[in-house]
């Protein structure tokens, strides 16, 4: 009997990595995108452990127009998941001797302006640099990824920036700006495009044969999926007319992933050490000595208590999303094709399902959303109701409107984005499906009023009461007319309509403004515009504040 369970166990550890996915866990992991069809957009998945792809689907159409499957062999544009191949670029670079991360940018490109404070390689790796993003540049300038983005026009917008969203080193924020100049800088100092510098480096010797930077809006790809939004009948072709590498570009499949997956464990890149990995996985750091958040490319973070390296990526109708588990050896790609898809969520979902055996922290969220270990207490309304109120952060200009719905508290960021918050404590609260040890702590104020601090992510950012502000017809009035913004090189027209302030460029509406504050409105699409006063009391200006672009600057003629 003990030969036979013997015999057993062995036959058991000798079955290929695929009995490692149960037919459960597979009809589980296809359950989760159901709502793909033959009539819609959908997804290709990988489960890779132990670097084997131990499942991969496709689900829904890759083209919709041709009745073309989506299958792991699908090609997706993979949008800001491109940048640890670029970053990958920089190091061979480095490795090679050809630059090192702490040269400052105009060694490479010398036409590029220079600042109060100096900008090297590094600032720009870890978004830390201060450089206004150029695809928030390009919208607010009245243009969009479907226009034909021209990569001289993007970098010569860059260069008229007077200045930076805040001193390098000071603060972490996004910017595509910086990764869309790492390839140009990868491109000058190897004296070959990057996707002549990407197969040569990194995707021939990792026999990535479906895998390139797209450099040339006319070029075919093979196995394309196209990307699609919702619309009012159907789906919408969302097609782009855009080369732009760097800080996205990168065109691969699922099974392509499997191979870059493979090397952050046994690297073949370059001299073939792992020092090429370690680095990539590290963290930079902020002037005060502090996280920036954001490595190579990627991102480190946990999930219900794992070690977690990702990254996301979004454009027109693609939606990406890579993440290792590197001390399970597990790692998910899911490349969707529709502008209304979450890929994280259905990432982690997978993750739920795979490898819940390993989670050091409960979960009370369902598939796909990252836990929070807490315990909620329970408040009258009438407790919740004294925080109710309108709050604003100055530093990064985020107003929040908080009042208690259906007996619960909630919060409108910006007045749209909606939050539930949990208590945890008498004035401490939790967000619902934030990342974990997100937290809302009130403090008395002014006037018996409260404040309150916000911390995530190892950041605190403080919010104050404010009494929002109306406007009269005639208020208003004074405010209209004609803006011109050097920076951009447009004007932005100020009309009113309704008995509301809205914003044009020509004959096109931008965007509707609210007022918050004296002399602050939100704008129902661009961020917040903040005007500026001469001594008469006439607005001589105003400065806009629209997410990863700080204090652009438009003058009245």
């Amino acid at each position: 009997m003990r030969k036979i369970i013997l015999s057993v166990i062995f036959i058991l550890l000798s079955l290929p990595i695929s009995a490692q996915i149960t037919s459960d866990q597979k009809v589980k992991i296809d359950a989760l995108f159901k709502d793909a069809n033959e009539n819609t957009p959908g997804a290709a998945i990988g489960v890779i452990k132990d670097g084997k792809m131990i499942y991969s689907n496709g689900y829904g159409m890759a083209d919709l127009e041709h009745d073309v499957k989506l299958s792991p062999k699908s090609v997706f544009y993979m949008a800001s998941v491109s940048k640890q191949f670029v970053t990958m670029a920089v190091l061979l670079l480095e490795e090679q001797g050809k630059l090192s991360l702490d040269d400052e940018v105009q060694k490479h490109l010398p036409d590029f302006p220079r600042y109060d404070s100096p900008l090297t390689i590094r600032h720009f790796i870890h978004h830390t640099s201060g450089v206004r993003d150029n695809l928030t540049l390009w919208n607010l300038a009245g243009r969009d990824i479907y226009d034909h983005v021209d990569k001289e026009a993007i970098y010569e917008m860059i260069k008229r920036q007077k200045e930076l969203n805040f001193k390098p080193g000071e603060k972490y924020l996004y910017s595509n700006s910086c990764y869309f100049m790492l390839a140009m800088m990868i491109e000058k100092i190897s004296g070959m495009s990057i996707r002549e510098f990407a197969e040569k480096n990194m995707f021939a010797p990792l026999v990535m044969k479906n895998t390139h930077f797209h450099d040339d809006q006319y070029h075919i790809v093979k196995n394309r999926a196209f990307s699609y939004a919702p619309g009012k009948d159907g789906f919408r072709n969302l097609i782009m007319r855009y080369d732009l590498v760097g800080s996205g570009g990168l065109y691969s499949n699922v099974e392509d992933m499997l191979l870059w997956d493979q090397n952050f464990y046994n690297n073949k890149l370059g001299k073939g050490t792992p020092d090429l990995i370690t680095k990539m996985n590290t963290d930079g750091k902020l002037n005060n000595g502090k996280s920036a958040g954001y490595a190579f490319g990627v991102q480190n973070g946990t999930y219900k208590g794992l070690k977690t390296v990702s990254h996301s990526g979004a454009l027109a109708g693609y939606r990406t999303h890579y993440v290792r588990f590197p001390d399970q050896n597990f790692s998910v790609v899911v490349l969707g094709n529709t502008a209304n898809f979450r890929p994280e969520q259905k990432s982690y979902a997978i993750a739920d399902i795979m490898i819940y055996g390993d989670y050091k922290a409960s979960s009370q969220v369902d598939y796909g959303q990252r836990s929070d270990v807490f315990e909620p207490i329970n408040l009258s309304g009438e407790e919740l109701a004294k925080y109710s109120g309108s709050y604003w952060n100055n530093d990064d200009m985020e107003s929040w409107g908080v009042f208690v719905k259906n007996g619960k508290l909630v919060a409108y960021v910006n007045g749209s984005i909606e939050i539930e918050m949990i208590p945890v404590g008498t004035n401490e609260f939790a967000g619902k499906n934030l990342p974990p040890g997100t937290r809302i702590k009130f403090e008395k104020a002014d006037r018996g009023r409260h404040s309150f601090i916000f911390t995530q992510g190892g950041g605190s950012y403080n919010f104050a009461p404010y009494d929002p502000a109306t406007y009269s017809a005639k208020e208003l009035e004074k405010l209209s007319g004609t803006y011109f913004s050097e920076e951009l090189n447009v004007n932005y027209e100020l009309k009113i309509e309704s008995g509301k302030l809205n914003l044009y460029i020509a004959d096109n509406k931008m965007s509707g403004l609210t007022p918050i504050m004296k002399n602050i409105f939100r704008g129902d699409e661009i961020g917040f515009v903040t005007f500026e006063m001469d001594e008469s009391g006439a607005p001589s200006g105003f400065k806009l504040d629209a997410g990863r672009v700080r204090n652009l600057r438009f003058n009245r003629p």
